[in-house]
């Protein structure tokens, strides 16, 4: 059993409660307008190139016809992600961040700070992309996280099967709802399983924290009504989180078209918060 990962970030504070290490999945099924991940939205990650490193050696030209001649330009509908271009760059230029693990190669990495989490009251949050759609690679890590003694968290958007959410069963999920009557337009999927599915997981006794991504001329307008469909299902307890920019320059990299938006201020933030309790306030 393998699983692709193309991130591991030690030391997060924003993922879950204590000091983290957060293991980002490849692959995700929705497509939100703001992704701050946007490489890791296809089963095969695309190669990221940063143009203002690249010194015009030629190697990766010489070896793949999807590099041009042309400095900084490559075709991506001849890219088959194969990350040989990237094996040969020797300015870093050209990257393939991806990585086949098995659940033991994955748990000797992580190990090293458990240490951190037990004395930061911490532990792992497993993120993506879309860590449920790995659900066999990810129930088996949740399951030796929990031998271990180590908290686990799952950061999912939760259009899934309601049985994958059941047979993960972190300690905790970090579960996102990014809007209402807009989930089409803005994630590409309609959002009733992903409300269904958190109703579900409320009745049945699971611990949740909602986290809702506040992103101004996208969900803004919704705010106010994503606080209503919540506190109906008992929900009071809701974490905004501010949107920001570093998906952009990401989808850059990439490859991938990314819709601009821009990041909130504090100010606005006070605002997305009392939009979102509404008449607890």
């Amino acid at each position: 059993m393998t699983a692709k990962i193309f991130n591991i970030q030690s030391f997060s504070t924003n993922d879950g409660p204590g000091i983290r290490t957060v293991v980002f999945f490849q692959s995700c099924n929705l497509r939100c307008l703001w992704c701050h991940n946007p490489e890791s939205w296809e089963d095969n990650p695309p190669i990221a190139f940063l143009k203002e490193k690249c010194i015009a050696c030629g190697a990766c030209i010489n070896i793949c016809a999807a590099h041009s001649n042309i400095i900084g330009e490559i075709d991506r509908s001849l890219c088959k992600s194969c990350g040989r271009c990237s094996d040969v760059c020797c300015s870093g230029a050209l990257s393939h961040q991806c990585r086949e693990f098995t659940p033991q190669e994955l748990w000797k990495i992580l190990a090293v700070d458990k240490a951190y989490f037990q004395n930061g009251a911490g532990g792992i949050t497993f993120s993506g992309g879309e860590a449920m759609l790995q659900v066999d690679f990810l129930a088996e890590m949740v399951k030796i996280c929990r031998e271990e003694g180590v908290h686990t968290a799952v950061d999912t958007a939760g259009h899934v099967p309601y049985e994958w959410l059941k047979k993960v069963n972190p300690d905790l999920f970090l579960y996102d709802i990014k809007a209402v009557e807009k989930y089409k337009f803005l994630t590409g999927v309609d959002g009733i399983l992903i409300l269904e599915n958190l109703r579900r997981l409320i009745e049945d006794g699971y611990k949740v924290q909602v986290r809702v991504p506040c992103v101004p001329g996208a969900n803004w307008d919704e705010l106010a009504v994503i606080g209503e469909r919540l506190h109906l299902l008992g929900i009071m307890d809701i974490e905004a989180l501010p949107y920001h920019k570093l998906g952009e320059g990401k989808a850059r990299w990439y490859g991938v078209d990314a819709t601009q938006f821009e990041q909130p201020s504090d100010e606005e933030m006070l605002e997305a918060n009392k939009l979102l309790k509404g008449k607890i306030l």
